[in-house]
C-alpha cells in the first residue's frame, strides 16, 4: 500500500468565471493524506506562468525542430522547513495553506493553440528519500486586463469599397460599412450596418464573417493558424437596386481574448464584410476586432484610458499592489484604410481622422485583389508553520504569515541645482509634440517667428 494516499492542490475562486488577472491574490491549500508516518525532505508549492511554442519541419531526410519559451513569473512557497534533516510527517490528513500575489506586470491571457500555448499553473511537490517525487498540479485561467486606450477601442469604425464589374457583367458596385466599435467582450454582439448600391447586372449576397488569426514564433520561423469564429449570410441583392443591410454577429461566450502582449504567440481577430458575387472577385472591407474581458467593456463608460487602476472595472479585485504608475504596454496601431469612410459618425470628444497629404484617387476600377481596411472614426513568501499533530481525521494547518511585500522602486530623486536667478514661468498652454522634420509637404517655421529679434545696439565708431 502506498504511503501517500492522496496529494491534491486547490484554490479559492475570486469570481463566477473562475479567472485571475494582474495583481490578484491566489489563496489555496495543499492536502496530503498519509497511510503511515513518513519522512519528507521537501514540500513546497509553486505558481508560474509560461508561454511555449513548438513544431517540426521536415526538409528532405532532416527534421528541424522549432521551439521557444517565455516565463512571466515563478513564485515558490515552502510548506515544511527546509533543513538538512528530514521532517517527520505523521499518519493522517495534512492541509497546508498558501497564498501568492500575481505580479501586476502586463502578461498574456491563457491560450492553447495548434503550435503553442500560454499556461498558468499551481504545482505542489513532495520529495522523500529513496522514493519517487509526488506532484500535484492545478491549472488556473488567467485573463489579461492589459488593454490601454479603451476609449479609442470603443469608437465606431467605417470603411467602403468599390468594384467595377468585369467581362461577364456590366456596371459597378459600391458598399459603405459601419461597425459600432472595435472592442467587444465574449458573448457580446457586433452591430454592422452596410449601404449597398448594386448598379451592376449581377445578384450579390452580403456576408459577414469573424475570423481568428493566431501566430506562433520560434527561432526565426513562424506558423499561422486561422479559423472562422462566426458567420452571417444575408439575402441576395438584386441588380440595379440600393439596399441598407443590418447585421448582428454574436461572439461566442467562451471565446479567448485578444493576445498582443506576447512576443512568441499572437491572437488577433478580424471582421470581414464582403459581397459574394458568382464568377467574380468579391469586394470586401476588413475591420480589426479586439476581444477584451467583460468587466473592461462594462467599465469603459467611466472614461478610463490605459493605464487604469486594476479593480476599477467589474467585480472586486483582490490585490495588494498599488495602481500602475505608467502604461502597461501600448496596443498596436491598426492599418489605415485605403478607401474612404463615412464622415457622419464623428466623435466630438476625439480628434478627427488623419488623412495623407496626397490621397490616392481612383479613376478606374479598384484593385480587388487587396482587401480594403476600415478604420476607427475618429482615428484615433515565507515558510509556513509545520505540519499538525498526528490524527487520522482532518487536521488543518494554520495559514502562513503574510508574505512581505516590496513596493516597486520609486523614481530616483532629482538633485536640484544651486539657487539661481528666477526663471520665466513655463507656458501654461499644452506643449506641441509635432515632429517638424516629418512634415515634408510644408516649409518649416521661419526663424523670426520662433525667436523675436532684439533691438539693434549702436557700436562706437572707430
Amino acid at each position: 500500500m502506498s504511503t501517500v494516499k492522496s496529494f491534491t492542490i486547490s484554490y479559492n475562486a475570486l469570481n463566477e468565471e473562475d479567472t485571475f488577472s494582474e495583481g490578484d491574490v491566489i489563496v489555496g491549500r495543499v492536502t496530503l493524506e498519509l497511510s503511515k508516518e513518513t519522512k519528507a525532505q521537501k514540500l513546497f508549492v509553486k505558481a508560474k506562468g509560461d508561454a511555449n511554442t513548438h513544431w517540426t519541419k521536415k526538409r528532405g531526410d532532416h527534421t528541424h525542430t522549432y521551439s521557444a519559451h517565455r516565463r512571466y513569473f515563478k513564485l515558490k512557497q515552502l510548506l515544511i522547513p527546509e533543513s538538512s534533516e528530514d521532517t517527520v510527517l505523521p499518519e493522517g490528513i495534512h492541509v497546508f495553506n498558501f497564498s501568492f500575489n500575481i505580479p501586476r506586470e502586463s502578461m498574456p491571457s491563457s491560450f492553447k493553440g495548434s503550435d503553442g500555448k500560454i499556461v498558468y499553473m499551481l504545482e505542489a511537490k513532495l520529495s522523500r528519500s529513496w522514493r519517487m517525487n509526488s506532484t500535484a498540479q492545478k491549472e488556473i485561467t488567467f485573463i489579461s486586463k492589459s488593454f490601454p486606450n479603451l476609449n479609442y477601442l470603443m469608437s465606431p469604425q467605417v470603411g467602403s469599397t468599390d468594384k467595377k464589374m468585369g467581362v461577364f457583367s456590366k456596371g459597378q458596385v459600391h458598399m459603405d460599412v459601419t461597425v459600432n466599435k472595435t472592442a467587444f467582450a465574449p458573448g457580446e454582439s457586433i452591430e454592422i450596418v452596410t449601404q449597398i448600391n448594386n448598379s451592376s447586372s449581377r445578384d450579390m449576397t452580403p456576408k459577414f464573417c469573424l475570423e481568428q488569426h493566431a501566430e506562433f514564433h520560434a527561432q526565426g520561423d513562424t506558423r499561422t493558424a486561422s479559423r472562422e469564429v462566426g458567420k452571417v449570410v444575408d439575402v441576395p441583392i438584386k441588380p440595379q437596386t440600393q439596399q441598407k443591410v443590418k447585421c448582428v454577429l454574436k461572439i461566442p461566450s467562451e471565446q479567448v481574448t485578444s493576445i498582443q502582449n506576447c512576443d512568441i504567440i499572437k491572437v488577433e481577430y478580424q471582421l470581414k464584410v464582403y459581397l459574394d458575387i458568382s464568377f467574380a472577385f468579391d469586394p470586401e472591407v476588413l475591420f480589426p476586432v479586439v476581444i477584451i474581458p467583460p468587466d473592461l467593456v462594462s467599465g469603459s463608460h467611466i472614461g478610463a484610458m490605459g493605464p487604469y487602476p486594476y479593480g476599477a472595472f467589474g467585480g472586486q479585485s483582490y490585490s495588494d499592489f498599488p495602481p500602475p504608475s505608467g502604461p502597461v504596454g501600448p496596443y498596436p496601431a491598426y492599418p489605415q484604410s485605403v478607401s474612404y469612410g463615412f464622415p457622419g459618425v464623428q466623435n466630438p470628444s476625439a480628434p478627427p481622422p488623419a488623412y495623407p497629404g496626397n490621397p490616392q484617387v481612383y479613376a478606374g476600377p479598384l484593385d480587388v485583389s487587396a482587401p480594403h481596411w476600415g478604420y476607427n472614426n475618429p482615428v484615433p513568501q515565507v515558510p509556513c508553520p509545520p505540519y499538525s499533530s498526528p490524527s487520522p481525521t482532518f487536521v488543518p494547518h494554520p495559514p502562513p504569515p503574510p508574505q512581505a511585500f516590496h513596493p516597486p522602486p520609486s523614481a530616483p530623486q532629482i538633485q536640484l541645482p544651486p539657487a539661481q536667478a528666477p526663471l520665466a514661468p513655463a507656458p501654461s498652454a499644452q506643449m506641441m509634440n509635432t515632429d517638424f522634420l516629418s512634415q515634408t509637404d510644408e516649409n518649416p517655421p521661419s526663424y523670426s517667428v520662433l525667436f523675436q529679434s532684439s533691438p539693434p545696439v549702436e557700436s562706437d565708431p572707430k
